[in-house]
């Protein structure tokens, strides 16, 4: 659709055109700096009525560990959906609803259904707590000829291996960890060469506590009764430059450094790491840059708000929305909705999510979050239209079981 160039993995320090400047991660940071504007997501194309609303969000990277409660006690209905940038989205096939009666169930997608993308998501140890999260290899490896799918799928394999192993308490369990031994895990796997991906992962408590780790330019909103209640800022070296953990083959860092340069590589310490509190009727996107390039947060409020409310999930009553009664009937496992498409209610809102993303992605007409980006920086590029990218969506609804009938 638009022909991106790209740049090689050995920063040889060329005149960086726009268009390459759009695809350009693996570059040295300095040189990026140099030629390319960084990005600031404070001035970036954010609705608004998102930005400024009343309701609380945070930006600070906070605690490294989640403090449980012990008072309350919540459940996750956990979705996903995905799509290759190559493939026709099938929603009959590029779909999963994970089951929590599953003890040992963790799920990493399967190539080539998300290309590139990856999502895992699995069980804290015995506990009831949690663990989920999305990845996106790095395209820009390609060059020097690394498939990066290797890299995010793997990452999400040991991510859900870590969780799944994890010893008592559960609640000592933090998101660095889970981040950190999926990375360690890649990288002692020998049957991976090279590498790199970008990752938003959490972990849920019981109590409705939240531990998100972002790092790069995949990301999470956290919608609450047609709100935006937050929304994370993504992780970029320069524009289109995100972090990225990454594996560095001997040969492509020697031939490297022996042209003066580095290439970029950033480690789980990196990630920007914050703590939310969950409440009943919460929904929660996780979703790689192929959404966040082609929807905003007030765009993916207005999707879900419309179907939440359609099945009477949100209902509008005469004090304002409240959450409706019918919510753990359209979110259990095995019970799919006709109205939904015979899907679990998380299933259809991660489907939803996927075919607007991928519907923006190919319009040429409509300028999307990275269109608009491209001309603020670069106004004589003629960029117009979506990104084609790889897809991949989780979405987490959120009960409190107390309220389950």
């Amino acid at each position: 659709m638009h022909p991106l160039k790209s740049i090689g993995i050995l920063g040889l320090s060329p005149i960086l055109q726009s268009s390459a400047c759009r695809f350009a991660p693996l570059f040295l940071q300095q040189d990026l700096r140099l030629q390319c504007p960084p990005f600031n997501p404070q001035t970036a194309n954010i609705p608004g009525d998102v930005r400024s609303s009343s309701r609380p969000y945070s930006t600070s990277h906070s605690r490294q560990s989640t403090k449980f409660s012990q008072y309350a006690s919540f459940d996750y209905r956990v979705g996903a959906s995905f799509s290759a940038k190559s493939r026709r989205f099938n929603p009959s096939r590029d779909s999963f609803s994970f089951d929590p009666t599953d003890r040992e169930e963790g799920v990493v997608t399967g190539r080539p259904g998300s290309g590139q993308d990856a999502f895992f998501t699995s069980r804290v140890g015995d506990s009831s707590h949690v663990a989920f999260g999305v990845a996106d290899g790095v395209g820009g490896w390609s060059d020097s000829g690394i498939d990066s799918a290797h890299f995010s799928h793997g990452l999400c394999r040991y991510m859900a291996k870590s969780a799944r192993e994890a010893g008592e308490p559960a609640e000592t369990f933090t998101v660095r960890e889970v981040l950190q031994k999926g990375y360690d895990g890649v990288v002692a796997d020998r049957t991976i060469p090279g590498g790199g991906s970008t990752a938003c992962v959490a972990v849920a408590g019981n109590n409705g506590n939240l531990e998100v780790a972002n790092l790069g330019d995949s990301g999470f909103v956290q919608l609450r009764l047609n709100a935006v209640h937050y929304y994370s800022n993504p992780q970029t070296h320069a524009f289109n430059t995100p972090y990225q953990l990454s594996i560095i083959p001997p040969k492509i860092l020697a031939r490297s450094r022996a042209l003066g340069g580095e290439p970029l590589s950033d480690y789980p310490r990196d990630a920007s790491v914050t703590s939310h509190q969950l409440r009943h009727g919460d929904v929660l996107i996780f979703a790689t840059d192929g959404v966040w390039d082609n929807l905003s947060a007030h765009d993916l409020l207005k999707l879900i708000s419309r179907q939440m409310m359609d099945v009477q999930a949100w209902v509008l009553g005469e004090k304002g929305l409240y959450v409706g009664e019918m919510l753990s009937n359209l979110t259990q496992h095995g019970g799919g909705i006709e109205k939904l498409g015979n899907n679990t209610l998380q299933t259809a809102l991660a489907l939803s999510v996927t075919a607007e993303a991928k519907s923006a992605s190919l319009n040429t007409k409509v300028d999307g979050p990275f269109a608009r980006e491209v001309q603020k920086y670069f106004p004589y590029d003629n960029y117009h239209g979506g990104k084609v990218d790889d897809i991949c969506v989780v979405v987490v609804v959120v009960e409190r079981s107390e309220e389950k009938s």
